[in-house]
């Protein structure tokens, strides 16, 4: 083999647009104006990287360049590219690499079959949770070549039990994954990869290509890679050129790193979370000093300032070597044209960097990329941009599970495994159901479902909605009975095709792939064929053919009930990458897709701990003191990865780093890059679009242009022939309350909407209570009926557990005490939800009891109350006025069934637990003698002068709906802008 005498090694310093320099310098080296340079082959990292080196070569060649052969050699982008650099046919085939979800279910299928002694079995959805961590431990044995025998050979003596138990547990299944893997004819993809690499070097080796190889930006330090590195860097016309090689940092510095492999003689610890580690354990695979390590002459009109490749290097000094900082000098040229803001939060910094991209583009040409580990806020920068109609490829794509076909799946695996009524209305409202002609009445008819559902007290599953559509339908006088009948033959067509399709999923735990193929059924009757259109609907569909190709392999059985979790996470790591069509020149990168890549403006975007760099992931395996036992890359290596990332992106002429104080709500810690840089350049100035500073945009956009006032309160004032002449015992008081809330409810007809849950809340409790002791005393009031009615209540399908555990134990006694107080009294009931109506003046009085009485003077009307009940003092200031024109209507002979007579008791009876009566409930009156109404009759007719002059104040009269004067949330704050008046004076303050 042609050797030269030393490797052929480049450095690309950070100041460079490493792209866009490497293509100048492959072109000043090899194009001869002929075919010289299309003969030439590239070796690269990733897809990402091949695409930018593509357009860097596109960029720097003008048109009819013919560039060299492209192939990618990462981990993750690894394919059979890299076997077209083999000028001579294989004659013998590799074998091929197995589906990454068939390995997976294999697996998880191992996890379940083989337990240690002594261990407890795992099974179903967390044998596949663990089954990625246990294919990532089998990778990184491949990618270090580690052998199995490793694992034995350990002395575990210092580690805790459970780690000892996890390894014995990964021991058999890693001795018992070969035979299952051979037996589906493929094998590891990792292995491939290396026997792949290992293929390639060794035809090189034995005779090397006459066209040149380069090999660039890859950092990867596997052995494989490390060999073909070695080799293409030996070889006559081949060349390896590195990203980003601190060539400033000092020996010893470089020397603090700490060993890159186990030595007796050196027990430092590596520090792998420093930027240039992982390319020190490269070089020293390879077998290359840095000192071998060329600079790469050439450059591009995209570089950055020279000074910020030092500056790099100083701001990631190992702490040893921080001191440098305080002599460091005059940064001034090194941090000329670096920026930084400060939000209040990640929606604030969204819209910020929004605003940055947007001004970008008002200069011809000019390009601007987001570059951020943080989704969310891509997401949200993506989402923000859309307010100038301006669309940007998001080119780390988005997980599977959050696109309309995945979140589609998600819903009904949701919904199969535990009936919920918010996912039941969220599932029939999804985009894709019925997308087309139909989708309108579709919409309809799940309108008025979700109308039906709001009321607590549903019982579970489908069978609870059927019920209260066909109780509804069946009552003329039931609220939502019109909506009821109409919705009646739509919802038994969808719950009987949906419950059907939904079966397995009822049957306890079946195998996994009964569950996908009844999601697979539901989801086309739901959405047809658009749940697989599109770039997402493609890819679950893949997945689907994937799952089905696998033949049953998986774990044997499934809880339905942790099948969505098990899917959730399946297409939580698949990434959608959607097709191009955004704006030319911005960009949104991950960390991956912005290596070697550069923007003219470089957005350093969520530089907050935990989003960048990431919190380290434990491995469920692997303890960190095993891994280095094993010589497997540690846990920090990813962060020093994300500071290479960093460093890289540092480099670019202008950029801006942003961070957000709040991020989700929580209050966020600033990354260690922000600080540092913050230590070492001081405080950096804040960008200024049109000369406002950059944060104060992002807080003031959504504010209304000028000075905006706040409301004032609020006054409507309807022509009296407009009011109504109806009002109700209650409405009285909610009208005495707070007016425009009457207002709102009477006049335009607004009520508030119970939530979307069939839990019961505080309202249907007390309906129940109510029905209970109707039912009881319309029976006999008899001891025997009261258990029966208890029992009942006990059983209701309707309680959840919440209630049964806590409400139901304290409700009994109040319940008890109030059946013995109708047996004790020498009154018995007469009447219960009894209705009464009176017209006077024009104006119309109308209202329901809970309970009448008859006793030796005369009548007592009872009110229930589950909570707390109104003071007597209420009554008097005129604000309860219920039970006192409820005692109007029983006095005037307006109940019906009820002769008039007098009056004598009006009562509230408390069922809200009495400290003072051991559990017990309460009785009070709208009267008594800390009251100025002493007596039953003087509270009625304070009630009914309270009700004459509202009736002439508001129904009959113009005097306008203003708010109550109460503190309170009530429902319709919103509506009235209550924050924006309450509490300010006449004059506005």
């Amino acid at each position: 083999m042609a050797v030269i005498g030393q490797p052929t090694i480049y450095s690309i310093p950070i100041h460079r647009a490493f792209a866009d320099a490497l293509a100048a310098g492959v072109i000043a080296r090899f194009d001869d104006g002929a075919l010289g340079l299309a003969q030439g082959l590239i070796l690269l990292p990733s897809n990402r990287a091949r695409s930018a080196v593509q357009a860097a070569f596109v960029r720097a060649g003008g048109q009819g360049l013919l560039m060299p052969r492209l192939a990618v050699i990462g981990d993750a982008d690894l394919d059979e590219s890299v076997a077209l650099a083999l000028d001579a046919i294989d004659d013998d085939p590799l074998p091929p690499a197995i589906d990454p979800l068939h390995r997976r279910l294999l697996l998880a299928e191992l996890i379940e079959r083989h337990t240690p002694p002594g261990e407890p079995a795992i099974t179903g959805a967390a044998a596949f949770q663990l089954a990625d961590g246990l294919g990532r431990v089998i990778d990184q044995l491949h990618y270090e070549e580690v052998s199995v025998s490793a694992l034995v050979d350990l002395d575990l003596g210092a580690f805790a039990d459970h780690w000892r138990a996890s390894l014995s547990r990964l021991r058999l299944l890693v001795d018992e994954w070969p035979a299952a893997l051979a037996r589906t004819g493929a094998i590891d993809r990792a292995a491939r990869r290396n026997l792949l690499l290992d293929r390639v070097a060794a035809g090189w080796r034995a005779a090397p290509p006459a066209r040149f190889v380069v090999a660039a930006g890859v950092t990867t330090a596997a052995p494989a890679i490390a060999r073909l590195l070695r080799t293409v860097a030996d070889m006559t016309r081949g060349m390896v050129v590195l990203p980003g090689l601190d060539q400033v940092m000092a020996a010893d510095e470089w020397d603090a790193l700490g060993p890159t492999r186990p030595d007796a003689d050196d027990d430092r610890r590596p520090l792998e979370t420093h930027p240039q580690y992982h390319l020190k354990l490269l070089l020293d695979r390879m077998g290359v000093a840095r000192d071998e390590v060329q600079p790469w002459d050439a450059a591009s009109p995209h570089d950055g300032p020279e000074a910020r490749t030092p500056f790099a290097s100083l701001l990631f000094a190992p702490a040893d070597y921080s001191t440098q900082w305080q002599a460091a000098g005059d940064l001034s040229a090194a941090v000329a044209g670096l920026s930084g803001a400060v939000f209040a939060d990640d929606g604030q910094e969204a819209q910020g960097i929004a605003l940055l991209m947007r001004e970008a583009i008002e200069t011809p040409g000019r390009t601007a990329a987001l570059v951020t580990p943080d989704r969310a806020l891509a997401e949200r920068v993506a989402a923000a941009l859309t307010r100038w109609g301006i669309s940007v490829d998001d080119s780390a794509g988005q997980p599977l599970s959050r696109t309309a076909p995945g979140a589609l799946l998600l819903l009904l695996a949701e919904l199969a495994a535990v009936f919920d009524p918010v996912a039941l209305v969220a599932l029939l409202g999804h985009p894709l159901v019925r997308a087309g002609g139909e989708r309108t009445m579709w919409l309809d008819e799940v309108r008025r479902l979700d109308l039906t559902l709001r009321e607590p007290g549903l019982l579970p599953g489908w069978d609870g909605v059927s019920a209260r559509i066909a109780a509804r339908a069946a009552d003329p006088k039931a609220r939502g009975h019109t909506v009821a009948v109409q919705m009646a033959p739509w919802w038994t067509r969808v719950s009987t095709e949906l419950a059907a399709a939904l079966g397995p999923f009822a049957a306890g735990p079946v195998p996994p792939a009964d569950l996908l193929a009844a999601l697979q059924r539901a989801a086309e009757w739901l959405a047809g064929d658009a749940v697989w259109a599109g770039p997402a609907g493609r890819m679950l569909a893949e997945l689907f053919d994937q799952w089905a190709l696998a033949r049953g392999a998986g774990p044997a059985l499934v809880d339905p009930a942790d099948f969505p979790a098990m899917l959730g996470q399946l297409l939580g790591q698949a990434s959608v990458r959607p097709p191009y069509g955004g704006h030319p020149r911005l960009f949104i990168w991950g960390l991956l897709e912005a290596r070697l890549q550069r923007a003219d403006l470089m957005i350093l975007g969520g530089l907050d701990e935990g989003r960048w760099p990431a919190a380290t992931q434990p491995d469920p395996w692997l303890a960190p003191g095993i891994r280095r036992l094993l010589g497997l890359a540690a846990p920090e290596r990813q962060q020093g990865m994300a500071a290479h990332d960093f460093a890289g992106a540092l480099g670019a002429g202008r950029i801006v780093v942003t961070r957000a104080q709040r991020s989700g709500g929580d209050p966020a810690v600033a990354s260690r890059f922000w600080l540092r840089l913050a230590a070492l350049a001081g405080e950096l100035p804040e960008p200024a679009p049109g000369g406002v500073p950059l944060t104060r945009l992002a807080a003031e956009i959504d504010l209304p242009p000028g000075s905006a006032q706040p409301a004032g309160r609020p006054a409507p004032q309807p022509p009296a022939a407009d009011r109504p002449r109806r009002i109700s015992v209650t409405g009285v008081d909610k009208l005495a309350r707070d007016p425009f809330a009457f207002y709102a409810d009477r006049m335009l007809g607004l009520s508030a909407l119970d939530p979307l849950s069939a839990a019961p809340d505080p309202r249907w409790r007390g309906t129940r209570v109510h029905k209970l002791f109707e039912d009881w005393v319309r029976g006999g009031a008899t001891r025997e009926a009261f258990e029966a009615e208890l029992a009942a209540l006990a059983a209701d399908p309707a309680l959840d557990g919440l209630a049964r555990a806590f409400w139901l134990p304290r409700i009994e006694p109040a319940l008890r005490w109030a059946a013995a107080q109708v047996w004790e009294a020498d009154r018995k009931p007469v009447a219960v939800e009894a209705r009464g109506e009176r017209t006077d003046d024009g104006i119309t009085l109308h209202g329901k009891a809970d309970r009448i009485d008859r006793g030796p003077d005369g009548l007592a009307i009872i009110d229930y109350k589950s909570g707390g009940a109104p003071s007597a003092q209420a009554a008097a200031d005129g604000l309860d006025n219920q039970l006192g024109l409820l005692g109007l209507l029983a006095r005037e002979g307006a109940m019906e069934g009820i002769d008039a007579a007098p009056v004598v008791a009006l009562e509230y009876w408390s069922l809200r637990p009495d400290r003072r009566a051991d559990g017990a409930g309460r009785i009070s009156n709208s009267y008594g003698p800390r009251s100025t109404l002493k007596t039953a009759e003087a509270a009625i007719d304070h009630a009914a002068d309270t009700l004459t002059r509202l009736a002439h104040d508001y129904l009959l009269g113009d005097a306008p709906f203003a708010p109550g004067e109460g503190g309170g949330y009530g429902d319709y704050d919103q509506l009235m802008r209550r924050d924006e008046w309450f509490g300010r004076g006449e004059d506005g303050l």
